[in-house]
């Protein structure tokens, strides 16, 4: 089973500012609950190719896997894929004009494997309560005077 969640949220910034803050892996911790580190393993900046490490904590797991930034147009779309562990997943960043402000749209999906392929659904519940929370705080961040 397959597990494809998106979310999304408006935020009062220009898309530009959003967009260069959330595609910037080191400030992830900032805005990402789970996430406890980021470490890059291509040096920066951001582009196609570039790999980052990331550690995190998801339903009392630790995780550590490495993005691959497969696709990136700045003030637009990031997508990143890793192949490790238990749940091979793509992340995609969307940002769009939305009046004065951003819509940025977070988009997970991938096909567990092993033990996590039965927890399919429960992942996917679980992860778009992580995602709105981590796009609440983000909102949060931005929007401050």
């Amino acid at each position: 089973m397959s597990v494809d969640v998106r979310t999304e949220i408006v935020i009062d910034a220009p898309r530009d500012e959003v967009a260069a803050y959330a595609a910037d892996p080191s400030k992830a911790p900032s805005w990402y609950a789970n996430i406890r580190s980021v470490e890059w393993e291509t040096p920066p900046p951001l582009a196609v190719g570039s790999k980052i490490a990331f550690v995190a904590e998801f339903l009392g797991r630790r995780l550590a896997y490495t993005y691959e930034v497969t696709d990136f147009v700045a003030g637009e779309r990031l997508t990143m894929r890793t192949a490790q562990g238990p749940f091979p997943m793509e992340t995609t960043y969307t940002w769009t004009t939305e009046g004065a402000g951003t819509r940025m749209t977070l988009r997970n999906r991938g096909t567990p494997t092993g033990f996590t392929k039965l927890a399919a659904p429960l992942l996917a519940t679980k992860m778009r309560k992580a995602n709105t929370t981590d796009l609440h705080t983000l909102k949060a961040l931005l929007e401050q005077p």
